[in-house]
């Protein structure tokens, strides 16, 4: 299926679909003075801060801050010293398997879960083969992974699961943040995110080795004296996204529970409209709703996704379709599918899935948009009808 294709006429959105949580010049304008004063723009004080304080906001031994999240996961494939394949989701960012192919490894795709979109922990078991040295998990939208499942699997075949938690920050599961599991777990702090460093990325572990092995690789291999000890690359954040980043981390559970309020308005508001679902965040876990996603039926609400998007732009509301297509089914990855494989649910979703407008400072526009989405519905056969009222 097509994405939408947008005209000209709409191109100036009056309702992004996003904004960034970045903080006000203000608050970091001392910071960024300190920085410029003292001439050390890279590997300082603020990158060592931003480190410690996220492995205790998060409860992990070691933080290890780099350019960017898709840049942690590359090196931390690498650092684990991975060969063969690795088990990953379609239903998720392409960064993901750019990841692990850019590592060496070959990526073996597997379906999803279609109530939490995240992948399903018997397609990562049933893939598996003596090839097969990782798992690679996605916590969609920020909605938890089955982590506990994920390791179980991982600990009995003896192989490798890292988490790509690029939509984790603001995220709980079983009343703690995202952070600790597998092997290690990768952080964006692009400017999408809920904690922002402009860009940026954060890897987080338990492992001390693997901790050390990081550190050397995002300065190219050399552990301090030019005698590189593995091929790394240049994957250090400077001091400044740094300090961006430290101010953002502060409000970071403001910027979560704002997002999960605005989330549950548009549940309610949109749970009575036929044809409109959610994805399922499970008992005990909490998204950080780095988007907010609807799952749109056509034959019940009338309209198909593409058709609903396109009728919100033309209204200036923006939105994404996420991920469509499929990373197996882009033109990049097609050469890693074995002939005649299907990925059912992965398809499904990428065909259905549709993010509205989700940012903190979005108070009043909910109401708007969700009276969009209701009188955008039309009768198409028992069920539906047209221009419903929900009440906000």
């Amino acid at each position: 299926m097509r994405k939408p294709e947008f005209s000209q006429a709409v191109a100036a959105l009056a309702i992004p679909v996003c904004q960034p949580e970045s903080p006000r010049f203000e608050d970091v304008a001392d910071d960024f003075r300190s920085i410029l004063d003292s001439g050390v723009l890279t590997a300082g004080p603020y990158l060592e801060a931003l480190e410690e304080e996220v492995a205790a906001h998060l409860g992990c031994r070691h933080a290890v801050a780099v350019s960017s999240c898709t840049m942690g996961l590359m090196l931390t494939l690498r650092s684990l010293g991975l060969t063969g394949e690795a088990v990953l989701p379609s239903f998720t960012f392409c960064a993901t398997a750019a990841a692990v192919v850019w590592a060496g490894l070959k990526p073996v795709f597997v379906d999803s879960d279609r109530r939490t979109f995240n992948v399903d922990p018997a397609a990562v078991d049933a893939a598996i083969t003596a090839r097969t040295s990782a798992i690679i998990a996605t916590h969609v939208f920020g909605n938890p992974a089955q982590v506990a499942s994920l390791e179980h699997i991982a600990s009995t075949r003896g192989i490798a699961l890292v988490f790509d938690a690029a939509h984790g920050f603001g995220s709980r599961r079983r009343g703690q943040p995202l952070g600790c599991g597998g092997n290690a777990e990768v952080f964006s702090c692009s400017p999408t995110k809920l904690v922002v460093a402009g860009e940026g990325g954060i890897i987080t572990t338990n492992d001390p080795d693997l901790a050390r092995s990081l550190r050397v690789a995002r300065e190219y291999g050399n552990p301090g004296d030019y005698n590189c000890t593995m091929v790394g690359t240049n994957a250090r954040l400077s001091e400044l996204h740094a300090a961006l980043g430290r101010v953002s981390l502060r409000s970071i559970e403001e910027t979560s529970l704002a997002r999960n309020r605005i989330a549950r308005q548009y549940r309610q508001a949109l749970s009575g409209v036929p044809g409109i679902s959610f994805q399922h965040i499970p008992t005990g876990s909490r998204s950080s709703y780095k988007d907010f996603a609807v799952v749109v039926d056509e034959a019940m609400f009338g309209r198909s996704r593409n058709e609903l998007a396109l009728r919100l732009a033309a209204e200036g509301i923006d939105t994404r379709a996420y991920y469509c297509p499929p990373v197996h089914a882009q033109h990049a990855f097609v050469r890693y599918v074995k002939s005649g494989a299907e990925l059912p649910v992965a398809t499904w979703l990428s065909e259905r899935v549709l993010c509205l407008p989700i940012y903190r400072r979005m108070a009043g526009l909910v109401e708007h948009i969700v009276d969009r989405v209701c009188s955008l519905q039309q009768t198409s056969g028992p069920g539906t009808s047209r221009g419903l009222e929900v009440a906000a």
